[in-house]
């Protein structure tokens, strides 16, 4: 039987997802604003947060909240906290770009215990708790049995802000793009974090995110059977926000060509 907060983590995610239903309708009546250069936040976004938060403090109002969109966090003391990316992918969303999610995460004491991320358009909700398993749409998933890196499929996401280390991601972009049968870049880093989980990414690394970006998909990927950890092999990934995992065989091949620095 799911937990309390997994199951208020659905039913928020489902009814966020239905809002971006609806107004990716109306794509171009959406009012829209420039949070920094490159970086976005529509109407959307923040009527979903409303939404999912409303939820968690009607549920368990004690319960700390992390949202990406323009508020304090609440109750930033509590051990139990949830952390929210209503709308992952706004950039996809606002052009049409049928690649976006809601993720919404639920840790204790720095754990995250509880996740899902949903995508509206596809209608795939993808969910894990601690030590129970990985799903999409109720079905256990597993990550992929590649083993060859040569033969796999790895996700990535650009630098795109100003101060970005586009100098430093190069080079890794062209060793994975060298060895990989292919390289993919889909701009929701919690849908490419589910993709590993399910099997049709084999791996996937990324720098530069925030914890609301893969609170979510990092629990996905492990409770699925796959590997974790920052891009210097620790587990820091949520403070760092840079990630790199994949299946058992292709996890290590792939961090070795992505780490901060040579691993030993």
């Amino acid at each position: 039987m799911a937990s309390a907060q997994l199951e208020v983590a659905i039913q928020a995610a489902r009814r966020a997802g239905n809002l971006i239903n609806r107004e990716s309708r109306r794509i171009d009546e959406i009012e829209v604003r420039e949070k920094a250069p490159f970086d976005f936040v529509s109407q959307v976004d923040e009527r979903c947060q409303d939404i999912i938060v409303e939820m968690i403090r009607h549920h368990f109002p004690k319960d700390g909240i992390l949202a990406e969109e323009g508020r304090e966090p609440i109750n930033p003391k509590a051990p139990n906290q949830w952390i929210i990316d209503p709308l992952d992918g706004t950039t996809n969303f606002l052009h049409g770009f049928p690649q976006y999610a809601v993720s919404i995460a639920y840790a204790v004491k720095g754990r995250v215990m509880a996740a899902v991320v949903y995508d509206p358009v596809k209608n795939e909700l993808f969910s894990a708790e601690r030590s129970r398993g990985a799903f999409l749409n109720d079905k256990r998933i597993r990550v992929s049995g590649r083993t060859d890196f040569e033969q796999s499929l790895i996700g990535t996401g650009f630098p795109f802000r100003k101060g970005d280390d586009y100098a430093g991601f190069l080079p890794r972009l062209e060793r994975v793009a060298k060895s990989a049968a292919g390289l993919r870049r889909a701009g929701s880093a919690a849908l490419d974090l589910c993709y590993v989980a399910c099997g049709r990414l084999d791996g996937y690394w990324e720098a530069g995110l925030k914890s609301w970006d893969i609170a979510a998909g990092s629990l996905i990927v492990l409770e699925a059977g796959g590997l974790v950890t920052d891009l210097s092999g620790g587990e820091k990934y949520l403070e760092t926000g840079s990630i790199c995992v994949g299946t058992p065989k292709i996890f290590a091949p792939l961090l070795v060509k992505v780490a901060d620095k040579p691993l030993a």
